[in-house]
């Protein structure tokens, strides 16, 4: 009889081979590689910078640092306890799949589960929507499409279950929203106001 967990597992292979086979284009192929390479999005995260610092003064480090902060806490979470606990292994290195996977980025030598790539981006994504949120009404989803289809691509090269980038994401945001809650006084004004 299957486990609660057997079932799960099933499920997660299911939509990982629907992903992974059943959206297999040219065009893909080219994209989703790129997009889970830290440094195309390089301009982007020069901009933050600049952003921070121009429209902030000094109080923008202390904005950049508790990004960074997120950022580390999301990765040193996945990466150094998570992964370590659960031992799941990629897709392309269980050997009853990885003859079947379509892999497209070399393969990595850790654990799945969580995906420490997911993890990284909703918390940055998250923390910039809590911190500017308020700016602009296409903030919020473009960063969210940002870090999904950085996330999405995790499975779509063959490295990743949707499970795995779906724990990652859900990890990321809750320290990337709780990063960006510790930057709010309780009257909610501090970053809020640009520097003088």
């Amino acid at each position: 009889m299957n486990t609660f967990f057997d079932i799960l597992q099933q499920w997660d292979t299911r939509l990982f081979f629907w992903i992974n086979h059943g959206w297999s284009s040219n065009f893909l192929d080219a994209l989703l590689p790129v997009l889970r390479e830290r440094l195309i999005w390089a301009p982007f995260y020069l901009f933050i910078l600049v952003f921070s610092l121009l429209n902030y003064g000094k109080k923008g480090w202390i904005l950049l640092g508790m990004l960074l902060l997120c950022f580390a806490v999301a990765d040193f979470t996945s990466s150094s306890i998570l992964k370590k606990q659960v031992q799941r292994l990629r897709p392309c290195n269980d050997p009853a799949l990885a003859a079947q996977v379509q892999l497209r980025v070399p393969c990595g030598s850790g654990y799945s589960f969580t995906s420490s790539h997911a993890a990284n981006h909703f918390a940055v994504a998250l923390f910039l929507i809590g911190v500017f949120g308020h700016l602009n009404r296409w903030i919020r989803p473009i960063l969210l499409l940002w870090a999904g289809s950085i996330a999405l691509s995790q499975v779509y090269v063959g490295v990743h279950y949707p499970g795995d980038v779906l724990g990652g994401g859900l990890l990321g945001s809750l320290i990337g929203w709780g990063g960006a809650r510790l930057m709010q006084p309780l009257d909610g004004q501090f970053f809020w106001e640009k520097a003088a």
